[in-house]
């Protein structure tokens, strides 16, 4: 890999992380989007199921300056239906990604549903456009669940890609977007997947929390997929405490993405709450992706806000208190085994926001493995993530119990 890509990718890696609840201007008030490909246009009439494939083609999926993945792995964007937060029937986007090469394990070929990181709000940042210019952050954690023989079915999420802004950081609507990506992938023809095949969820940082909602959701939600376990890393799962931690550091540019998501999700008016600047930096960031990083570092919420007073304070206040509650995860019990990682040194979402998720499951009697490593920072923190998904996977497809540690929270 050239030392332009992996800059590159460190970069994407240094910004995978979650949003926060701050404010944004009116819902109403959309900032023009760019012209996107005809792909990611929705029909008129969406097709009646969740999961229902609208269109596919086929991508380039660039792991490396020649693409030689491509002889290897059957990439293909799908376009799906899905139903949001409110209930409403939406199309996203999404990629789907199988080995060429025999499935020659236990039974039908599983299929992973693996929720992406933080991208950005823009249409340009949706992973299904990034694979094929070889800058998609992920592709180092899907690299060693295709090399094991598994396929992998990636959201774009609500908004990001296609028409509409990103939800990003609304749990249900990421959580379902998930699930429908697993339900599109099987029933995606020439891809050898179907209903019968085992499915795993997995998550990093917003991922983390994307997957941790599916994994949630799923038993009501998409009860006849075939699910054996999810592994969830650094989740966002009390808003209210990542906004404290995040507010004026490196990635305060971030909390302004959930900001901006989550007035669109709850269609909320929220700019009586900031100044021209905060409204200016809310119509910024709805075209803004990891790339720009740094355009917002170290900004205090309070700078932005029309009283001079933190964030932080306006979230106690309804409705807001209730939006942020309500995006909590972990009052639903999980039906299935989940591993929980975080480093304890995460510098972006507090260890005790993922230690505290993995507390209440154990409580509602859920199978949880919570498990602590001491990775530099959030971004370090993505590697024994990984390194831990794949044994993780390997026995709940081969039907091996999970021991749980819930007597050690």
């Amino acid at each position: 890999m050239s030392a332009r890509a992996i800059a590159s990718l460190f970069t994407l890696l240094t910004a995978t992380l979650a949003g926060v609840a701050l404010g944004t201007p009116s819902a109403q008030a959309v900032v023009p989007e760019p012209p996107r490909p005809a792909f990611y246009e929705a029909p008129a009439t969406l097709p009646s199921a969740n999961g229902a494939v609208i269109r596919s083609e086929k991508v380039d999926f660039l792991l490396d300056p020649l693409d030689a993945t491509s002889l290897v792995r059957n990439a293909n964007r799908v376009l799906y239906r899905t139903t949001n937060r409110t209930g409403k029937a939406i199309a996203v986007s999404g990629t789907v990604l199988v080995p060429k090469s025999p499935w020659i394990g236990v039974g039908t070929r599983p299929v992973i549903g693996y929720a992406p990181g933080t991208q950005g709000m823009a249409d340009r940042c949706a992973p299904s456009r990034l694979f094929s210019e070889g800058i998609e952050y992920e592709g180092i954690g899907i690299e060693g669940l295709l090399q094991r023989g598994y396929a992998v079915a990636m959201p774009d999420y609500e908004g990001l890609g296609t028409a509409g802004v990103h939800t990003y950081m609304d749990r249900v609507s990421q959580g379902r977007a998930t699930l429908d990506a697993v339900r599109a992938a099987q029933r995606l023809s020439g891809t050898g997947l179907s209903a019968s095949s085992p499915v795993g969820l997995m998550g990093y940082s917003q991922g983390g929390g994307a997957a941790a909602s599916a994994v949630e959701l799923a038993s009501t939600y998409a009860p006849e997929l075939r699910l054996r376990g999810a592994v969830v890393g650094a989740v966002p799962a009390d808003l209210a405490r990542v906004a404290t931690n995040l507010d004026g550091g490196l990635f305060s540019a971030f909390a302004f993405f959930a900001l901006r998501g989550l007035a669109a999700s709850y269609d909320l008016d929220l700019s009586p709450y900031l100044n021209a600047a905060g409204r200016s930096a809310m119509d910024g960031v709805e075209q803004d992706c990891v790339f720009d990083l740094f355009d917002h570092a170290f900004t205090k919420s309070k700078d932005l806000s029309a009283n001079g007073q933190p964030m932080s304070e306006l979230m106690k206040q309804q409705p807001f208190a209730s939006i942020i509650e309500s995006q909590r995860i972990g009052t639903i019990k999980p039906t299935v085994p989940v591993l929980v990682t975080h480093s304890a040194l995460d510098d972006t979402i507090p260890y005790g926001v993922g230690k505290a998720m993995a507390r209440s499951w154990c409580g509602k009697g859920a199978n949880v493995y919570f498990s602590t490593n001491i990775a530099p920072a959030h971004v370090g923190g993505m590697v024994p993530h990984i390194a831990e998904a794949l044994p993780f996977f390997e026995a709940r497809f081969a039907g091996l119990p999970q021991l749980s540690n819930c007597w050690l929270l």
